[in-house]
């Protein structure tokens, strides 16, 4: 399979994730003329699946390669990368160096085939009642023109936003950053109540309406928050393998975090 199945990846990332590939494998010992594919051909299959959905049947028919086999292949390729996704206090501090005067906060919900699993209370585990489908909550900071900076580890899609970033220590830290240095993280009503450091609408109160300061101050902040929506649409218009999982929603964490790295990679942009 030639390098044309994958158009709209640069083949400097191609590269780059050949590159990683290379390393890990000298990491762990693998000993020459061992894989069925070299580390460039590996990174198309792995590409391949990000950005075309390609179904792992069809590439290991076009590699000449189990089925089985395309599966360690593309998980180890979701694994090193992913592994090179920044860490919350990373992304943090690069964004505090490149002098933003906020952040921006939104949760999305990865369509995934997962079948039903119950909870503690018996509710269905990754069902998302405001989406109507199985999926994982998987949180998204981004810069302030929605370019994304860091995405969190997946939970149940039937989690609220406020309650998946407080589980991820979001809550805490992006508090604590704008106390510290004066860089306050909009969101939408999603987080209310998460505290000082947050800038949401104001909800309208129960047969009131809201004073025209309160009005005001809404537009605002949805005018600004709006472009939170880039980030998760960059991510899951860039990479079809975002927009329905069939591998364990588990792996989503992975996905989601190989997703950046690539999409970082492509634009050579990390803040």
């Amino acid at each position: 399979m030639t390098y044309t199945a994958v158009l709209d990846v640069g083949r400097e990332t191609a590269e780059t994730l050949a590159r990683l590939l290379h390393e890990h494998r000298e990491r762990i010992g693998t000993r020459k003329n061992t894989r069925a594919l070299g580390v460039f051909k590996q990174g198309v299959l792995v590409l391949r699946w990000f950005v075309d959905g390609t179904r792992l049947v069809q590439l290991a028919c076009d590699n000449g390669i189990s089925v089985p086999t395309a599966y360690r292949y593309l998980h180890e390729g979701l694994t090193v990368l992913a592994d090179h996704a920044p860490d919350l206090s990373t992304a943090l501090e690069r964004a505090a160096g490149a002098g933003y005067t906020h952040l921006n906060l939104d949760g999305t919900v990865i369509h995934t085939d997962r079948v039903a699993a119950p909870g503690p209370n018996g509710a269905d585990l990754w069902w998302s009642g405001k989406h109507k489908h199985h999926g994982g909550n998987v949180q998204v900071i981004s810069a302030p023109d929605g370019w994304p900076i860091w995405v969190s580890p997946v939970r149940p899609g039937r989690e609220h936003d406020t309650t998946c970033a407080r589980s991820h220590g979001l809550i805490t830290a992006l508090n604590r950053l704008a106390a510290a240095l004066g860089i306050p993280t909009l969101t939408d009503l999603g987080y209310q109540n998460a505290g000082h450091g947050f800038r949401h609408p104001v909800k309208k109160p129960q047969g009131r309406e809201l004073n025209l300061e309160q009005q005001t101050f809404n537009k605002v902040v949805r005018g600004i928050h709006g472009v939170a929506e880039r980030a998760n649409a960059l991510l899951k218009v860039t990479f079809k393998a975002l927009r329905r999982v069939s591998l364990d929603p588990g792996s989503i964490t992975r996905i989601a975090r190989a997703a950046l790295v690539l999409l970082q990679l492509e634009h050579g942009r990390t803040t």
